[in-house]
This record gives structure tokens, C-alpha cells and sequence, in this order.
């Protein structure tokens, strides 16, 4: 792997470590400033939307670093595409409009697919 990828892939992993985290740990009253949305998704959905964020943070990291299962890591990433797809949806469907750190995530889980496919 290539210093691009772990860069970009580091920085992706640990927005999602923080992210599932606290997902995982908070209360809806905790969440709620900072994700207007989970008012409206059952906090059983939210705690597992945490814990897969957790495990994609893992894949993104441990199979290159290891060199096992290497397919793992773009699997990983293209997994964030698909739920920050999700989310720009949830937000469009609510109330909350605001979509760019969204969109931004998108593009950085893209950009490390292509990253973790490269010879």
C-alpha cells in the first residue's frame, strides 16, 4: 500500500472510529446536538450503524496492515460509500438539509477504493 492510501485511509478510519463510538456509547439526548437525525431511527439501529462503523474503521486498517484478506480494505471503503449514500438520503428526507460533510465522506471513501485497488 502506498503512503496516499494510509493517509487517506487513517484520517477516514479514525473519523469513523470517533464516529461509531460514540454511536455506540451515547444516549439519544447526547447525540441528538450533533445528529439531528437520530430522533427519528429506532437507538437500536443507531448502536448498530455505530458498530459497523467500527468494524469498516478496522477494515480499513488491520487487513493492509497485516497483508491478510487484503480485499477487505476497498470492501471496507466501498461500505462507507454506500452508507454516507444512506445518509445524504436520510438527511434529504428530513428536516436536516445539511449534506456537505456527508458528500465530503462520500468522496473520501471513494477516493480510497481507487486508492486500496491500485497496483
Amino acid at each position: 500500500m502506498n503512503i496516499a492510501y494510509w493517509i487517506v485511509a487513517g484520517l477516514l478510519a479514525l473519523f469513523y472510529l470517533y464516529a461509531g463510538t460514540l454511536k455506540v456509547i451515547r444516549s439519544r439526548e447526547q447525540l441528538r446536538p450533533m445528529m439531528a437525525w437520530v430522533d427519528r431511527i429506532p437507538l437500536p439501529a443507531v448502536r448498530a450503524l455505530g458498530a459497523v462503523e467500527i468494524l469498516g474503521a478496522a477494515g480499513l486498517i488491520l487487513p493492509p496492515l497485516t497483508g491478510t484478506a487484503c480485499w477487505l480494505a476497498p470492501a471496507a471503503a466501498a461500505g462507507f460509500v454506500l452508507l454516507q449514500t444512506g445518509a445524504i438520503a436520510v438527511h434529504l428526507t428530513g428536516e436536516d438539509r445539511r449534506i456537505t460533510l456527508n458528500a465530503a465522506l462520500t468522496a473520501t471513501a471513494a477516493l480510497t477504493v481507487w486508492l486500496a485497488i491500485r497496483p
